[in-house]
């Protein structure tokens, strides 16, 4: 019998981020309602996507949504057969986390229209897992400057933001990525999630692409978990992959399935960071299905504390996503991670 869970899930900020660039040859941003269509057409050997997970800032879903609005995204998502699943809050356009007092409160600001988002969502019933994404909004550069107080700074804003989350039923997923300030590391990541101490609440999002960096010790030498001269040999590969898994697997509360080819890249104004690649890509680094285990697995138990999982296809080119054969084969890999560790 078919594993029935995680559900699958598609992005919708992919059409957002580094998208609509002033630069020569920026791809144009592609609409939610064109990103919601993209995703209710898949379909590969009778299995289809399940939800779309969202991003709330404009041009897709305003923060200000009101509850008629939020009623007729409900519906326009229904109506292709799909539910709402995380949610990512628009933090950024400050300081972030470990900001002015000014930043703070307008990090928390967001994230607090995000929650109430996420929880009218819920109660209007398309809307029945899922978290809020967040990260520290700031770059590894600034968070330089002064890491010790830096952090403290993270460390408190992201507490209270624990505090605003469970005040309304929600649970915060840190993006594990290595171009936020005070988590460009797995080292600094542990020290914010312990320092906040809510592990019921605020725990992370594994994206299969950008935490391979984490491995790799990319923004922070220190924690590379592979031998110098490391030139991708599976053992070695393998090895340092569980060991970065087993680090934090405890903390994740969303899990993004990924491609990978081990570098860098940005767009726009978005920092460098884990390079999403085509499923197939050539220079792939990742056996997908294989390597997805070591998050979902813990010594061969399922690692249940989610109930989807999303493709994040950011960065893509307009001329890939707009082919329905992009997320054909991006369903296949999810379907095929899906029966080999998901459960019933």
């Amino acid at each position: 019998m078919a594993n029935a869970f995680p559900k699958l899930h598609n992005a919708a900020w992919p059409g957002m981020v580094g998208k609509g660039g002033t630069e020569p040859g920026a791809d144009p941003v592609i609409s939610q309602d064109r990103m919601i269509e993209l995703t209710a057409n898949a379909s590969v050997d009778g299995v289809t996507f399940d939800g779309i997970d969202l991003f709330l800032s404009l041009p897709h879903t305003d923060l200000d949504s009101t509850d008629d609005d939020l009623k007729k995204l409900a519906e326009k998502v229904g109506s292709k057969g799909l539910v709402i699943g995380s949610l990512v809050a628009p933090i950024w356009g400050g300081g972030g986390a470990f900001g002015t007092e000014e930043d703070r409160k307008n990090y928390l600001s967001a994230l607090t229209k995000s929650c109430a988002i996420g929880k009218k969502l819920n109660d209007i019933g398309i809307r029945k897992y899922g978290i809020i994404r967040i990260d520290t909004a700031n770059s590894p550069a600034n968070f330089a400057k002064d890491p010790i107080e830096n952090q403290k700074r993270n460390i408190a804003t992201i507490k209270e933001a624990a505090r605003i989350a469970e005040s309304f039923g929600e649970k915060l997923a840190i993006e594990g990525e290595i171009c936020w300030g005070g988590m460009h590391g797995w080292k600094s990541l542990l020290e914010l999630l312990e320092g906040v101490g809510h592990p019921q609440t605020v725990g992370i999002q594994a994206d299969m692409a950008h935490t391979l960096l984490f491995m790799l010790g990319y923004n922070a030498e220190e924690d590379a978990l592979v031998p110098k001269g490391f030139n991708w040999e599976k053992d070695a590969f393998d090895k340092g992959y569980k060991a970065l898994t087993d680090k934090l697997r405890p903390w994740v509360k969303d899990f993004h399935v990924a491609q990978n080819d081990a570098t860098a890249f940005g767009s726009g104004s978005h920092d460098k960071t884990g390079r999403h690649c085509p499923v197939d890509d050539k220079n792939g680094k990742l056996d997908i299905p294989y390597h997805a285990g070591f998050w979902l697995r813990d010594n061969n138990k399922q690692h249940i504390d989610i109930k989807h999982m999303c493709w994040d296809g950011c960065m893509f080119p307009n001329s890939a996503m707009e082919q329905p054969e992009t997320w054909n084969k991006i369903l296949g890999a999810m379907n095929a991670v899906r029966e080999k560790h998901g459960w019933n």
